[in-house]
This record gives C-alpha cells, structure tokens and sequence, in this order.
C-alpha cells in the first residue's frame, strides 16, 4: 500500500513540475548581474514552491492511504478520488464543478441539444410515470400518445416505484432501437402496449407563447399588431440557428415588434450568445472576457445577417443568467432593446469543459470572467449586496417584480400552454411583464406613426 501511496504522490508531482517549468519563460534582463540575480531568485522560487507541493502531495497520498487501509469498511477507491475532486472544486466557485463519467452523457445532451429517445415530456413528479407532452413530429408523437397518459411498463417491466431518471435510462437508447411501453391512456382501465422506434431528438431552444393547428409554434403574440413573442430556454448548440430560422419566417410575415423572453433562461455556451446578440446589433462590441491564463478577447458585432427596424423588448428575472444576461446587456447598452423585469441573476463568468481520462470524465472550470460591452460588471460576487453593480437591470420605468405567487402560478400556467394534443385547464394568471412589453411596443410603434404623419 505504501507503494501504491508514493506511486500516487510521483503522478501528481510530475504533474505540477512539467506545469511549473512551462509557466517560466520570461525575458531576461539584459544586465548580466541583474540577470543573475533574477534566476536565483527564480529558482529560490521554484525550490519553495516544489518543496510546498511536494509536501501538499504527501499530505494528500497519505491521507487517501489511511482511509483505503484503516477505514473501518472497505471503500471504492475512484468515488474517494471523485470525492477529493469534487471537494477541491467546491472550494472555487459554485459553477466549477467535477463531471463524472456517469454524469458526462446527460451534460453532453443538454449542450448539444439531442439525444437518442422517444421525444416526450414527462411529468417531473413520478410516480406514476405521466406524460406531460410529445415533442411534434417525434416517434412518441407519431404514435399517439397523449397528454395524461401513463406508462405502466417499458419493456415489459414495472414501472412501480420509478424514479424519472430510472424512466430516462429505459427509454433513451440507440436511435434506430425499439422499446414498448406500457400505455394505459387517461380515462382508461386497460393498459395498451405499443412498440415505438427511437430516433433523434432534437430538443427546441426557442419556443412561442401557443400552439398552431399542426402543433408547431406560433410566434405572434398579438396578430393584429403584429407583435411577435420567442422564448428562449437555453442557449444550446443549435439555439442561433433555430432563433435565426423563427426571425426569418416572422419577418416575412410583416413583424413590426418583438419580445424575446430570457425569463428562468440559466444560460449556456458563450459562442451561442454572441452569435443571438449578433442578429439585432449592427455593429459595437458584445461581450469582453479577461481571464488569467487566457488570452483577453472581445466579440463584435457585424452589420450582414442583422434583423433591425422594428422595437424589441427583452423580458428578465432572477432565473436569467450568463449568456443570458450577455445577450440583454449588450442589446439595454447599445439600445437596441429596452430590458422589462426584475434584475438578472449575476453569472459574469466563463466555464471551459476540460477533458479527463481520455475523454471519460471532464473538469468544468471557471476560467474568465466577462464584461458587458460598457465595461461594467455583471457577476455577482460572494458577499456582493444589492446596492453594488451586479447583474442586468430593467431599464427605466420597466422595472416589474411577479411575488412568488406569481411565479408559481405563471409555472403552472406556461406548463398548461405548453402541452400538445391535450385541453389544457383554463387560468385567470396574467402574465404584467409580458404585458408591460406589449405595451411599450404598441407605443412605440404609435410614435413611429406620429412621426411618419408629420413628415412631408
């Protein structure tokens, strides 16, 4: 065992000499004697800092030793190293984090957006297993199934006493793969089995406010008007294209206004948010990002692609973080939207995805922080009290707070509209900030009139 402790303490020093030794390459000063003085003092540096690691390693291996020896049970020595990791990374931030094997797949589906499955939205409180909606044009879609159903078996085993996750692992698999499912439809005693061939899913980043005929979106909250609405729940690998493709087809339908709601929208890639910010800005920086090992870099818009000539409303609240608040801080700075809603959560800070065994596992870090193109800060630092300069903003005269009643009930009332093939209850909740949006669009869009009339 002591071997295994000193083999473990020789990896990891190896580790942070090779680091050490490629931090040092700075220029030399031209005077010999300088120049002297400053390499020993370098290497004093380096002897220190060698020895503190050296013995920062053994007290480590030492400790990992004693717990694999004389623990009073046996212990499963990668969840002790997991454990170390995850122990070492709490201590940093609340963003940085340890991905372990059996978490890595589900954050690569969440990034990328898809997924080998069935395509169906599932109640979250289970059991019993109900589904909430089939996602349009999905096999659970094509097969029929229904808002209210349950899934009584999934390949002919029990669904009693499942967890939602224990769900998910049955029912993704290899697209091209059958599974059968247990189906006994709402209002039914008997239970149907029907085999479903598995695809890939595709989630949706950007939705609308309500269904059309076919089940698609519809993006025109007031048609009349013609004011548009898009959600936006996460910024996902593919978000700019399908936010790109809806501003697209609603501006050959005559949109003469937008709001584009970042509300509960917890962010996501960086590049994504640049390229969203991209499609209403014309020029002007979007986002800076300085980090300490990292270059400083800056993202600017251009003027090709770019949707303008029509006001927008950006609706926020404390659920909105990150890219999201990227997005509505770079258009509130160069005006390009007025920001309605709460303050934003305070995410001002970068994450890289840093691969571990080969592949298997992976580091997500923090290792930047951005600026918004004004220069002010957007993270919210611990300790940091409301009266500092934290997070966007509404912008003036657009300040709307909802009271956590309000939230719980615009929860149930955008689940209800968001459910496909069933009759959604109907709910007295009046959603004031989307109205306030509305409300500024209209009267802009009354003054561009004004303005018009007085032109000769």
């Amino acid at each position: 065992m002591r071997r295994l402790s000193w083999l473990l303490l020789g990896s990891l020093l190896c580790g942070l000499m090779f680091s050490f030794v490629a931090s040092q390459a700075d220029d030399p000063p031209k005077d010999k004697a300088a120049a002297d003085q400053k390499a020993a003092d370098d290497k004093s540096k380096a002897d220190a800092k060698r020895d503190e690691d050296y013995e920062l390693m053994r007290l480590f291996a030492d400790t990992f030793e004693q717990i694999e020896r004389n623990y009073v049970k046996d212990v499963d020595r990668r969840q002790l190293i997991q454990a170390a990791i995850r122990g070492m990374v709490t201590q940093l931030d609340p963003y940085s984090n340890y991905i372990s094997p059996e978490e890595l797949k589900r954050f690569n589906q969440e990034v990328e957006q898809e997924f080998g499955g069935i395509g169906v939205q599932m109640d979250s409180i289970a059991p019993p297993l109900r589904v909430m909606s089939p996602l349009p044009g999905t096999p659970a879609y094509k097969a029929g199934l229904k808002t209210g159903d349950l899934f009584m078996e999934i390949d002919g085993k029990s669904t009693q006493g499942f967890t939602l996750n224990d769900a998910i692992r049955l029912l993704q698999g290899k697209p091209g793969t059958d599974v059968t499912i247990g189906v006994q439809h709402a209002g039914s005693d008997t239970v149907e089995q029907i085999k479903i061939t598995r695809a890939l899913i595709q989630v949706a980043t950007v939705l609308g406010d309500t269904h059309k005929a076919d089940d698609s979106w519809n993006f025109f909250v007031d048609a009349d008007n013609k004011l548009a609405y898009i959600r936006l729940t996460q910024f996902g690998r593919r978000s700019a294209d399908e936010l790109q493709e809806a501003l697209e087809s609603l501006k050959e339908a005559g949109m003469k206004g937008l709001v584009l709601d970042l509300r509960f929208n917890p962010g996501g890639l960086l590049g994504q948010a640049t390229k969203i910010a991209d499609l209403f800005l014309e020029s002007g920086t979007i986002v800076s990002v300085k980090g300490r090992n990292t270059d400083n870099r800056v993202w600017s818009a251009e003027k090709e692609g770019t949707f303008s000539g029509f006001p927008m409303a950006v609706l926020i609240n404390r659920g909105s973080a990150s890219a999201s608040e990227i997005v509505s801080a770079a258009l509130q700075d160069h005006k390009r939207a007025v920001i309605v809603g709460e303050r934003s959560w305070g995410k001002g800070s970068v994450q890289n995805v840093i691969e571990l065994e080969g592949g298997s596992s992976a580091l997500k870090l923090t290792t930047a922080q951005y600026l918004r193109p004004s220069g002010r800060n957007i993270h919210k630092f611990p300790g940091a009290k409301d009266d500092e300069e934290w997070g966007v903003g509404p912008d003036p005269d657009h300040k709307l707070e909802l009271s956590l009643k309000e939230l719980q009930e615009y929860s149930d009332y955008r689940r209800q509209r968001d459910i496909i093939g069933g009759n959604p209850a109907k709910s007295e909740f009046k959603d004031r900030q989307l109205d306030h949006a509305l409300a500024y669009l209209k009267s802009e869009l009354a003054g561009q009139k004004k303005e018009a009339a007085k032109t000769p």
